[in-house]
């Protein structure tokens, strides 16, 4: 029996007054697929992002999101909690945690999408109520043991290391309970063992949890260890897009993207 993509995208296009920001880009993920959107600044592909998780309307296209067992769902004119309770979640560039909060609290608020306990229960704070409340306090805390952060769980967010704030934004999206995660350049500022540690994080993420991965990122080197396959933007455009070891050697990438190194 073949598998149902988790992620469906038709010939998106967004424009901004006259600009073409995206143009027929089209995509397809499978359940654990991990997938690297990359290409030169300005090519796109934060506005990719913006638009799949309800951000931006795209002004044509469509986009299908297929969670397993629950369907097949058009996310066009959706909001981002919405897109986010049917399981498609994302980190940021720069990194947007609740910095006062603790870490604990920050992993908890990615749990409130799966939540049912309503107004009435949030005051009455009755058995079921506290029943959730401790399920979620549960959850959040091995979301945090998994990422290493369990240490940190008391303390508040801005005291984090960098590397630990990373972690726990990805730790946060993974307490929505996705079936897809988006990663906007998850290495942005790292330092070479911190990025060696993510790429093995991702991966075991991805098995562990059995998600797909979408990631932005301008690590070449993590980009070729880490992805199943390379989808290549410039200008709004898809240039290419295939296996790490095709894209390493496509005349176009090369020009597009590398070529700076191609001509050191």
């Amino acid at each position: 029996m073949s598998q149902q993509p988790v992620l469906e995208i038709e010939k998106l296009s967004i424009s901004f007054g006259g600009l073409q920001a995206l143009k027929d880009v089209s995509l397809t993920a499978m359940p654990s697929d991990i997938i690297a959107i990359i290409g030169p600044n300005g090519a796109g592909k934060t506005t990719f992002f913006n638009c799949i998780t309800g951000i931006y309307t795209p002004s044509a296209g469509e986009i299908y999101l297929c969670p397993n067992g629950r369907g097949r769902h058009r996310l066009n004119g959706r909001k981002p909690n919405q897109i986010t309770r049917l399981g498609m979640t994302r980190t940021f560039q720069n990194i947007r945690l609740f910095p006062e909060m603790t870490t604990l609290e920050n992993v908890m608020i990615g749990c409130h999408c799966r939540t049912s306990a309503g107004i009435i229960g949030a005051i009455c704070r009755g058995p079921k109520t506290r029943r959730e409340e401790q399920r979620i306090i549960d959850e959040s805390y091995a979301i945090l043991k998994r990422m290493g952060l369990d240490r940190y769980a008391d303390d508040t967010a801005k005291n984090l290391p960098y590397g630990g704030q990373r972690r726990l934004e990805i730790a946060r999206a993974l307490a929505t309970g996705p079936c897809l995660l988006l990663l906007d350049e998850p290495a942005a500022g790292m330092n070479p063992q911190e990025t060696a540690e993510l790429d093995t994080l991702i991966k075991e993420i991805r098995d562990e949890y059995r998600l797909a991965i979408l990631l932005i990122e301008h690590d070449m080197r993590l980009v070729m260890s880490l992805s199943d396959h390379i989808v290549v933007m410039d200008y709004g455009k898809k240039i290419a897009e295939g296996p790490p070891e095709q894209i390493r050697t496509n005349p176009a990438v090369i020009e597009a993207y590398l070529g700076e190194q191609s001509d050191a």
